[in-house]
């Protein structure tokens, strides 16, 4: 499994655009689970990513960027392919 930490210039949900996860998708190995950290709360991702993301065969699971962290640690700890999309708090 790669391990990888790539810069992303979004600072807020309302930033977030079809192109905002173009890495997760192309990534290799397949993620299957993308957890999207809001910020300090959790916010609805706009229905157009989340068909993208659906039509790549992601599940995008979007929450607070605290629990974002919390999940995404138990989950490499569990060997899942996994990648966390943080907003700064």
């Amino acid at each position: 499994m790669q391990n990888e930490t790539i810069e992303w210039s979004i600072r807020s949900i309302d930033d977030l655009e079809a192109g905002s996860f173009s890495e997760v998708i192309e990534a290799r190995p397949k993620i299957d689970l993308l957890l999207i950290g809001c910020g300090t709360l959790a916010k609805y991702i706009e229905p157009n990513i989340c068909v993208q993301l659906r039509d790549a065969l992601i599940t995008a699971e979007a929450m607070d960027t605290g629990a974002a962290c919390r999940t995404f640690n138990v989950l490499i700890a569990e060997d899942r392919r996994v990648a966390a999309a943080l907003i700064p708090v």
